[in-house]
């Protein structure tokens, strides 16, 4: 019979990170396995020695490609891709040879959802100094994917089971954000949300909430000009596209309604507008997935932690959600397509 589960590849990440040893944590948990075929990108000595730190019993099996792996708990299948001279010490110093391999992991596993060869790609965390260090000048992972796959439009996703918020501004200055958002930009970040709720979430009739940037969202006008001359307008265009959206709504009570699922997403203006309500809900299981790309991409929400990498202390919550998480968007697109 055929396989059905989705192959999703998992890059390794930053190699001095905790990226590898949460690799085994997660996989050891056989219902993934149910869900879902995972193939690790990254470099055997690494995964070797991630292996001994975590106390892991499962083996590695090395493949040249997705068609190769095993695909059954108690086996990683790994696609080595570096040969880093790895040893205890090298946990939590990243260097360029460490940034190079991390930036290949990505790059070859952006081709492979490119190719159909995988259905989805589940990045495991970098270091931003070390990935330029090695000389690629990108603010991240995102950046990077974009660009391999032509896009130009996206947007950045948090998710959880009880949450999910769009970010129409991401890594600047708050003292930058107003003058950064447009109406334009507002209304392709609901777009985008829109179309990912439905083809990727499997929501057909998706409810957006629209964030404010002003206490109050404004109160009027008497708190800033933003909500009325800039978020309104971008509401209102994407509602006559057919959307159901609404906003902008004061902040310090949207979340509370979206907690009460009265929304499936809400678009939040900057960062920490979002990231923070969320991390307080979804601290260990949240998940950043990238909306508007032509591959399915979720990662993980935590960064490097360079201080306990390679002590078997690091907590794979977040990637086993951005497992689950790829796993479902991957059926979910399945089954629109399969439709049509």
């Amino acid at each position: 019979m055929k396989d059905l589960r989705p192959i999703i590849g998992i890059t390794a990440g930053d190699p001095a990170g905790i990226g590898p040893e949460i690799i085994f944590s997660a996989l050891s948990k056989p219902f993934l396995y149910e869900l879902c075929r995972p193939l690790v990108i990254g470099d055997m000595g690494v995964l070797s020695a991630a292996k001994k730190c975590s106390g892991s019993s499962i083996n590695i099996n090395p493949v040249m490609n997705p068609a190769e792996g095993r695909f059954a708990a108690g086996f990683i299948d790994l696609i080595s891709l570096s040969k880093i001279d790895f040893n205890e010490k090298s946990w939590g110093s990243p260097t360029m040879q460490t940034g190079k391999a991390m930036i290949e992991y990505i790059k070859a596993a952006t081709g492979m959802a490119i190719n159909n060869e995988i259905s989805g790609i589940v990045t495991c965390p970098i270091n931003k100094k070390a990935m330029q260090l090695s000389g690629f000048n990108y603010n991240g992972h995102t950046e990077l994917i974009a660009e391999r796959t032509g896009t130009k439009d996206y947007v950045m996703m948090l998710a959880g089971d009880r949450l999910r918020v769009s970010l129409v501004t991401i890594h600047m200055p708050l003292s930058r954000v107003s003058e950064s958002l447009t109406t334009e930009n507002i209304l392709q970040t609901i777009r985008i949300t829109g179309e990912a709720l439905f083809e990727r979430f499997g929501i057909d009739s998706p409810q957006i909430a629209v964030a404010g940037l002003n206490p109050h969202a404004g109160e009027s006008g008497i708190f800033g000009s933003e909500e009325e001359k800039i978020i309104k307008p971008a509401i209102e265009k994407s509602a006559s596209e057919g959307l159901r959206v609404s906003g902008p709504y004061p902040p310090d009570t949207l979340f509370y309604n979206a907690l009460k699922e009265k929304y499936d997403a809400v678009v939040c203006m900057y960062h920490d507008q979002g990231l923070i309500p969320f991390k307080m809900i979804h601290f260990t299981d949240g998940v950043n997935t990238t909306l508007g790309i032509p591959i399915i991409r979720t990662s993980v929400d935590h960064g490097t932690a360079y201080d306990i990498a390679g002590k078997g202390k690091a907590d794979p919550g977040s990637l086993i959600a951005a497992i689950k998480m790829a796993a479902f968007q991957a059926e979910c697109l399945s089954r629109r397509k399969n439709t049509k």
